[in-house]
């Protein structure tokens, strides 16, 4: 039986990213990307998926196929929260963000809740099991956190392979928090 490979690429910078605010529609930043070295890494995938936002949709073409677009790949909803800054929401909606924060079932901005996210995800992982080959997904990074959330599922010891020279990153910045490196782009051009 040939095995399911899933890997998750996170969309490149937007000017949302930046400036730590939630996303809209925008684009990436930086069109004059390496598209080659991305092809050639993973032209070996029978699948290449992404969400269907500007921003992944963009990312994915840098992989010299043509994505297949899967809604479940879509970015969280953040309903009203759309386009506002981190630092913005700490000032006139502190209380709302913090049980955003800290409650997954919370959906203060009238939006998805993480939970709700999860679910999503956790569909979507179930219905990629019976598929072999390689899926390359070009997602977002609350995509990608909840998928790595359901891969553990509290058992990380035994969910998680360390291959030689790997690097796990965490930061801490009043709560740990693993940082998985992305790709330079301001040195691959």
């Amino acid at each position: 039986m040939q095995a399911t490979r899933l890997t998750l690429i996170c969309h490149a910078r937007t000017v949302a990213q930046k400036l730590a605010s939630f996303p809209t529609s925008e684009p990436v930043e930086n069109l004059q990307f390496a598209s080659d070295m991305l092809a050639a890494r993973f032209s070996s995938a029978s699948r290449l998926v992404c969400g269907p936002e500007l921003r992944t949709q963009q990312t994915a073409q840098w992989f010299g196929a043509q994505p297949q677009v899967d809604q479940a790949l879509r970015d969280c909803d953040w309903g009203r929260w759309h386009g506002q800054s981190i630092k913005d929401l700490q000032l006139s909606e502190p209380d709302a963000l913090q049980a955003w924060i800290s409650d997954p079932h919370a959906a203060p901005h009238g939006g998805e809740s993480m939970a709700q996210l999860g679910e999503r995800v956790q569909a979507w992982l179930l219905s990629l099991q019976g598929i072999p080959g390689h899926v390359v997904a070009i997602t977002h990074p609350f995509v990608i956190r909840a998928a790595l959330i359901q891969v553990t599922q509290g058992a990380a010891p035994n969910a998680i392979d360390v291959e030689p020279l790997s690097a796990l990153d965490l930061r801490f910045n009043g709560i740990w928090r693993l940082r998985l490196p992305g790709i330079d782009v301001e040195g691959a051009c």
